[in-house]
């Protein structure tokens, strides 16, 4: 099977490739990536030698390119995409372009060569929720976006589903908790949080920091999108969550308690504009009809993801420049 994986060189989008290459001997995967702030070719140095994969330099709306790599694949991932909240604030641009034209793009050249493709997507496109609710957002939640990435994210979905029952393109979706674990971007919430602990600095927490967000491990998030790509059905969508609902205040004290420090080294500070207060996912469909289910609980995916930015301080120094707010999804 031969893939091209767009955003490969991301958080998310390398530790799929990774996970592909190590449980499929027979695959190939092509990365497509435009190496934007947090695109990163460090995240895949142990396989940059591997024959089976190979790394295209280049931006998921250059329409020749992309077309000269779909003909030559059976599937496409499509990992790319601008995902700061923050940085939607500052300037919705790139998140328009990227990641409303870009998977405009990759449906065009999936629906002209036929090709599968599968769209990853976010909770977000759901809204908010709030934090006295118990429900959670599933595969027919109304969409609700509340800032521009999360608006971009759904004008994407909503042209995958379009491209499904209008042209019949070979597509899927899913919907995903926010990920954690290693290589993920400094900037992001849980790891600037250990990072600024190692460094000795305080840790920032917008607000009251009662803001409730559903967490999974990233490893975890490969293995469903994979089981996705093997057994889920065409035109369907499916919500991925390992049902691990947080308040971000008690991520920062396991964190915390993890580095043997007090609530003394958190930094209360002011709320972003528009700040979802709740996300949660329920998986049941993924798990019934496809039979997936998490390897990692939190207790243990925190403390592996705690171990490996300890162990790999070059790697995110490197990064932490480009950080350019220091707050967090």
């Amino acid at each position: 099977m031969k893939y091209l994986v767009t955003g490969g060189a991301g958080f998310m989008g390398s530790n799929f490739i990774k996970y592909l290459l190590k449980k499929y001997r027979d695959c190939e995967v092509i990365n497509l990536d435009k190496l934007t702030y947090s695109g990163n070719l460090d995240n895949l140095k142990e396989i940059e030698q591997d024959k089976r994969y190979r790394f295209v330099r280049g931006d998921i709306t250059d329409k020749e390119l992309v077309e000269k790599l779909v003909r030559n694949v059976d599937i496409i991932v499509n990992f790319a995409a601008e995902t700061h909240v923050d940085r939607s604030i500052a300037d919705p641009t790139e998140f328009l372009r990227t990641n409303v034209f870009g998977t405009y793009v990759l449906l065009e050249a999936a629906r002209k060569f036929e090709k599968r493709i599968h769209q990853i997507s976010t909770d977000e496109v759901f809204g908010a929720l709030r934090l006295d609710s118990e429900k959670k957002f599933n595969e027919n939640s109304p969409y609700n976006p509340r800032s521009p990435y999360s608006a971009s994210k759904a004008a994407a979905d909503h042209l995958v589903n379009a491209y499904f029952h209008t042209y019949s393109v070979k597509a899927t979706l899913s919907n995903s908790v926010n990920n954690y674990g290693p290589y993920q971007f400094p900037e992001k919430f849980i790891p600037l949080c250990i990072t600024n602990l190692i460094e000795g600095k305080k840790v920032p927490l917008y607000g009251d920091g009662l803001y409730v967000r559903d967490w999974i491990f990233v490893d975890d998030h490969s293995s469903a999108v994979d089981l996705i790509l093997q057994k889920g059905k065409l035109g369907e969508r499916y919500c991925i969550g390992a049902e691990c609902e947080k308040k971000n205040i008690d991520v920062v004290k396991r964190i915390l308690k993890e580095f043997g420090l007090g609530e003394e080294r958190i930094e209360f500070v002011k709320d972003r504009p528009g700040h979802d207060r709740k996300y949660a996912i329920n998986p049941e469909k993924i798990k019934t009809e496809l039979g997936w289910w998490p390897v990692y609980n939190f207790e243990k995916g925190i403390i592996e993801t705690i171990k490996w930015y300890k162990k790999n301080k070059e790697w995110w120094l490197k990064l932490k420049d480009k950080a350019r707010f220091n707050r967090f999804k």
